[in-house]
């Protein structure tokens, strides 16, 4: 039976695996120093080698003849972990496997010894699918590990997992695998497998994959199965992705360089009649314009055809005009009922953005220079005239700013209740949050630290982070990143101990709000009955003068 490239080719070494270097290095150092912790988690996008360095985690831990913390991949424990037939190495799925019994079982069979192996080891997968009991039965299981016993969890969604769960596994985080690492492996495979290839096909094939080399191996295998001459070539490869041709982009974007729309609409027209999709072409027209913008500030030119070079005449302010319009223009079409009416106004628009206008310099340059300079002479000498004259005001202009950050006013209010209804637990949530927050700031990417830089821990409980931000802009941009809310809570859960999300809210909303929440406190509060002045200030002995009694200022 044909076995899958994926399948065939799966890392069996920790060398084997490719782009996680760091990863492979830090577990081949574990083993070879025996310092085996009860549990690991892995988490990444899915394709990276997260199931792979687990079963060869398993392997050189309980390998008799591991050499620098490397398996031998020949003794009968390595062989048996390999074909998932050792007793002691068990794969569960927790997609099809999430009930609390599932899990109170694994705990149960957990307490006996290994067999054969010197370490019992579970592999959980995709354990975010587990349930919130199971959860809980498993986090009394790595509370009170037994001796011996290795759980190591993947998943390719790590803000699912409870913080409880993240505080007691030891967590490495597998990247994308890079574009150029995996067109290397590809070219590689197919040397062994003795089967020819156009490099441009595989650069086809490696973007697509988006950093899996899972899916990067099923495509080549498509494309394999397409071919019948036993060769990978560019036609193949983007007929199996539904890429767009380098050549029919070339042809595309130099029509609208020209601002030949018709040209463009015919070059569109073509793509669609040979059934390519208007989504794909969309996106593969963004990665276009991201080639020629890095070629123009100087990275690597990896096209080789002279109407690429041609298109490198566009302006970076053009090609930035252009990537705007596409990234506007692509939601409709991906979602859109008539995808390819939306892609025609788009080419409309983009064959309008170019700069390929002639501005046409008029021959009597000088002429027009003398005559303007006359004009300009003439004006200052009725303007010295006016001078003596009073000039009315001209009213200002109000600019007012269309953009308005919409805060969620009711939720913030009911945290500030709680802040004064448990004072101490939120100043203490509060004081975790300001001590983690450089930590914070080093641990995210560059464009996330930008937007957090504005702004300020204000408020915060168990579940939420109320963050001040003097921009509007930026608490919005705030809101709308995911990854930065996930990264933010799992630093908190590891630095804290707790998990919010975050808040952003303008500061100047974030006042107003503040000062309300004051005066509704205040008039929930009774009235205290003003003293008599007079009785405040005559002493207790003496109060029987009171009345005789009047104040006046000195």
């Amino acid at each position: 039976m044909y076995q899958a490239l994926y399948r065939k080719y799966r890392s069996q070494t920790f060398d084997e695996m490719v782009g996680q270097s760091v990863i492979s290095t830090t577990l081949k150092q574990a083993v070879q120093s025996g310092k085996i912790s009860h549990a690991y988690l892995f988490s990444g996008p899915r394709g990276t080698g997260k199931t792979s360095a687990a079963k060869i985690f398993a392997k050189a831990m309980n390998c008799p003849n591991q050499v620098d913390g490397e398996p031998c991949n020949i003794c009968d424990i390595c062989r048996d972990i390999t074909s998932g037939s050792l007793e002691d190495v068990i794969e569960i799925d927790a997609a099809s496997n999430n009930g609390v019994d599932e899990i109170r079982d694994i705990r149960d069979k957990s307490t006996y010894a290994p067999s054969r192996a010197t370490y019992k080891v579970y592999i959980i997968d995709e354990v975010h699918m587990l349930s919130t009991g199971a959860f809980n039965a498993l986090l009394k299981t790595l509370e009170e590990p037994t001796e011996n016993v290795v759980f190591i969890l993947a998943t390719t969604e790590l803000h699912k997992i409870p913080a409880t769960i993240l505080s007691r596994v030891q967590r490495f985080e597998f990247k994308a695998i890079k574009q150029n690492a995996i067109k290397a492996h590809l070219a590689s495979i197919l040397e062994k497998e003795g089967i020819s290839f156009e490099d441009d096909a595989l650069t086809i094939i490696a973007r697509r994959a988006e950093g899996g080399m899972r899916d990067a191996l099923s495509i080549l295998d498509q494309a394999l199965s397409l071919s019948s001459d036993n060769q990978v070539t560019v036609a193949v490869a983007e007929e199996i992705t539904g890429s767009i041709g380098l050549a029919a982009l070339d042809n595309y974007v130099s029509h609208l360089r020209q601002q030949d729309a018709t040209a463009a609409l015919e070059n569109l027209q073509t793509l669609f009649d040979n059934g390519k999709s208007m989504s794909r072409f969309a996106t593969d027209l963004l990665e276009y314009l991201r080639d020629l913008l890095l070629v123009k500030v100087g990275g690597e030119n990896t096209h080789s055809s002279r109407l690429f070079e041609d298109n490198l005449a566009l302006s970076q302010e053009d090609i930035f005009r252009m990537i705007d319009q596409v990234t506007q223009s692509l939601p409709e079409i991906k979602t859109g009922t008539h995808p390819k009416i939306y892609a025609e106004m788009m080419t409309i628009q983009l064959a309008q953005t170019s700069s390929a206008i002639s501005s046409e310099i008029p021959e009597n340059l000088s002429q027009e220079f003398d005559q303007m300079r006359q004009e300009i002479k003439e004006l200052k000498q009725k303007l010295s005239q006016l001078g003596t004259l009073p000039v009315a005001e001209a009213p200002k202009a109000q600019v007012k700013s269309s953009f308005k950050f919409k805060v969620d006013k009711e939720k913030i209010l009911v945290i500030m209740q709680e802040t004064v209804e448990d004072a101490a637990k939120s100043r203490e949530y509060l004081d975790a949050l300001k001590s983690a927050w450089n930590e914070i700031l080093d641990s995210i990417s560059p464009q996330n630290r930008a937007l957090l830089l504005g702004s300020e821990p204000v408020l915060a409980n168990a579940d939420n982070a109320i963050l001040a931000f003097e921009a509007a802009f930026n608490a919005e941009q705030a809101m709308k990143r995911t990854d930065l809310n996930d990264m933010f809570g799992n630093i908190m859960s590891k630095a804290a101990g707790f998990s919010p999300n975050i808040m952003a809210v303008p500061r100047s909303d974030f006042n107003q709000i503040r000062s309300e929440f004051a005066r509704q406190l205040k008039s929930q509060q009774p009235q205290e009955v003003e003293e008599d002045p007079i009785q405040k200030e005559v002493p207790d002995e003496f109060s029987f003068l009171a009345d005789k009694i009047s104040l006046s200022d000195d």
